[in-house]
């Protein structure tokens, strides 16, 4: 019984400084910032990002389109056939004119090699539309920062609730093991007549509850892998060794630096103005809709050839006389064309106030949006760090347990030894010393992970 209770004593710092189970020769045990490397790369938040910044880029080449001047080429070939075509007229034929009604058969081909552009030069609409969507870019890429620190922060939760789910389950193993010795002594006892049918009864309920225990905690393992492969966006099975490791040196932070830090760094703010900004160059590109705007355009036929060829029949005092063919071709080397028109929209169906309306609603809910965030910002800033101090008084609180409840088995164990405690009572000290020892492993992960918050409301998200 010495032994079970000196390895139950030592099992603290077998719990906080060593890991649950060897890792393998070959591969490194899974540490908490080799999760974030991995997560920052597979999680389909930070896709998603991605997907945003590509989706706003998209808009901005959409909106200088509007700017850009348009420019095209174009090659064509074209005929036409006109056949007995009636009419009145007459034709020289040689040294004789001919009158009479007769029937005409047309037939012309063109050739037109054509390069055309045009370009909107002054069209203030398109301008700030070029404007909000340059914002809206800017605030896909700060919104991806903010979603790193977000995943981040979820990534090393996800990964100490692992690390304590392994802690957890190593003492609750070493207590089902010193319950069912208590069980069998207990057992012992009362065949000798030491001890009563009650007090077997109450082992072996301690040893079943301690089964249960044992039982949950190996399930929870599983469980919070799981959810940490989904959280960094592997296969549970490709986790491998998880690195159980916990240290934490508690740190000073200011709480007035802190803030003006989070000010200045905080990417969801930056990109709660850049929205802003956005939804104002909408809400002005809306309106100028309403403004005329000037276009210029032009083209330029190169090496263009057009021909025509007449075939004529008269019918005169009952002879039938044709004419041969007459046609006609030429070739432009170049033919130029321009126009500068001002423009005007005169009535487009409400279109501009459906616009104006929308994008004013999206600029009054950026506002507050952004609002927001700076009014929380404080009280953001200060409940982290009280969750922070909370975090080291646990860690400090956990300890102190640690070392009372190990100090407690220690003596009521020596008391046993000389017959001046019961078998109840060493059974207690042992049941306080694994809960002391589950609270030391949630302290110090609640505190890595208290950490992380800090880095998060900062905006650095390491």
């Amino acid at each position: 019984m010495t032994t079970l209770t000196r390895a139950l004593a030592g099992l603290l710092c077998a719990t906080i400084a060593t890991t649950a189970g060897p890792g393998t020769a070959a591969a490194q045990p899974l540490t908490a910032d080799h999760a974030v490397e991995i997560a920052l790369k597979h999680n389909s938040q930070i896709v998603t990002s991605e997907a945003d910044i590509l989706d706003a880029k998209g808009g901005v080449y959409s909106s200088a389109s509007a700017m850009l001047p348009r420019v095209s080429a174009s090659y064509g070939r074209s005929g036409s056939l006109t056949t007995n075509s009636r009419g009145v007229g007459s034709r020289i034929n040689g040294s004789q004119v001919v009158s009479g009604q007769g029937s005409t058969d047309f037939e012309s081909y063109s050739t037109v090699p054509l390069l055309s552009g045009s370009w909107n030069i002054l069209d203030l609409s398109s301008l700030s539309g070029f404007s909000a969507a340059r914002s809206n870019l800017k605030a896909a890429q700060l919104q991806r920062h903010e979603t790193r620190n977000i995943v981040i922060l979820d990534t090393r939760r996800r990964f100490y609730d692992v690390v304590t789910a392994e802690h957890i389950a190593t003492v609750s193993g070493a207590a089902l093991r010193v319950s069912r010795d208590d069980e069998r002594r207990v057992r012992a006892l009362f065949e000798v007549g030491s001890v009563s049918r009650s007090d077997v009864l109450k082992s072996q309920v301690r040893t079943a509850q301690s089964e249960l225990d044992s039982l949950t905690a190996v399930q929870n393992i599983t469980a919070t892998r799981v959810t940490l492969a989904q959280q960094i966006g592997v296969a549970e099975a490709q986790l491998g060794d998880i690195d159980t490791v916990l240290t934490a040196e508690p740190q000073t932070y200011d709480e007035a630096a802190l803030l003006a830090e989070a000010v200045k760094n905080r990417p969801d703010i930056a990109a709660a103005e850049a929205t802003v900004r956005a939804a104002g160059a909408s809400v002005n590109a809306a309106r100028f809709q309403r403004l005329p705007y000037v276009t210029v355009s032009g083209s330029v036929g190169i090496n263009s050839r057009f021909s025509q060829v007449a075939t004529t029949t008269f019918d005169s005092a009952d002879v039938h006389v044709v004419f041969p063919p007459q046609g006609s071709s030429s070739q432009d080397d170049r033919e130029w064309r321009g126009q500068v028109a001002l423009n005007l929209d005169l009535f487009n169906g409400l279109t501009v106030e459906s616009q104006s309306a929308s994008a004013r609603a999206r600029w009054i809910r950026a506002r507050e949006n952004r609002d927001a965030l700076r009014r929380n910002l404080t009280s953001e800033v200060h409940g982290t760090l009280l969750i922070y101090r909370e975090a080291i008084e646990r860690v400090a609180v956990a300890q102190r347990a640690d070392e009372s409840a190990a100090e407690n088995l220690n003596l009521t164990q020596q008391k046993y030894n000389v017959g001046s405690a019961t078998i109840l009572e060493l059974i207690d000290a042992e049941v306080q010393l694994q809960r002391a020892l589950g609270d030391d492993v949630s302290a110090r992960a609640q505190l890595r992970v208290a950490e992380a918050q800090i880095e998060l409301v900062r905006g650095s998200g390491r």
